[in-house]
């Protein structure tokens, strides 16, 4: 058996990098899974991991009835719906985030509604399909270990930064409001990981020897996405039903590590 026998769970933004690889490790611990991607691409990359145990469904993050619709279709294919993972989210460098005196006025809003708007959307779908059913049921929400261990040198993303740190306070305020109704409510946050908004940071040399002291676990190395995919599975997994409002760093020793000793 595996540890999702019979779960009906929503990926928001499960078609690509963190979010598919996930979505393959749900599959083949046993869950149904419906993912939302932004494009056909994605979807179709999806669908040749998920076999008849997956739906996609188009839409972005951002527009707050998406991550409701997908629910929706979650319940109608699949017979229910228990358990969210809110991966959806991204660099807002090409909007100017940035250091806070480069900051441009464009880039507050776009970064926040990426990042953590987006989230509050889909968790407030996710309570609000789990306590129509009665049933309760898990949320797991992608956060960063930018949030509270910053890096000024090569990461001073600091709208990005706010957004993440923000999925933590949020995350467990949800958490403690709706404990008592049998939802959950956790977080996983990564260090830097090989996915398509790493690619700044994976092509530029001198980051990637910081990151070889500041990730130093398993050699040092970039992290990449199936090194998340074991907690995600224990988060929405009944092994995790005493855990809420956790924020758990899968970071290969970020958080731990100054970066500048060799």
């Amino acid at each position: 058996m595996g540890a999702l026998d019979g779960k009906r769970l929503v990926v928001i933004g499960g078609t690509g990098g963190i979010g598919l690889s996930a979505s393959r490790a749900f599959v083949r611990e046993g869950a149904r899974v419906v993912a939302v991607g932004r494009d056909d691409d994605g979807v179709a990359r999806f669908r040749d991991v998920a076999g008849d145990a997956g739906e996609a469904v188009v839409g972005d993050a951002r527009d707050p009835g998406v991550s409701g619709a997908a629910i929706g279709v979650c319940e109608a294919r699949f017979g229910g719906f228990d358990g969210l993972y809110h991966v959806a989210g991204g660099s807002g460098r090409a909007f100017g985030d940035g250091a806070l005196h480069d900051l441009t006025d464009e880039a507050v809003p776009r970064t926040l509604e990426l990042n953590l708007s987006s989230v509050i959307y889909s968790n407030r779908a996710a309570v609000r399909a789990f306590r129509r059913n009665g049933g309760g049921g898990a949320i797991l929400n992608m956060g960063s270990v930018l949030g509270w261990s910053p890096s000024p040198g090569h990461f001073a993303t600091h709208v990005y930064a706010a957004a993440k740190a923000g999925i933590a306070g949020f995350s467990r305020s949800v958490a403690a409001r709706y404990a008592a109704d049998g939802i959950r409510v956790n977080v996983i946050a990564p260090g830097l990981v090989e996915t398509p908004m790493a690619s700044r940071a994976a092509g530029d040399a001198a980051i990637m020897a910081f990151i070889r002291r500041k990730q130093p676990l398993d050699g040092g190395r970039i992290g990449r996405p199936e090194d998340l995919d074991a907690a995600a599975v224990f988060f929405l997994s009944d092994a995790a039903k005493f855990c809420t409002g956790q924020v758990l760093a899968v970071d290969g020793g970020w958080c731990v590590s100054d970066g500048w000793v060799a």
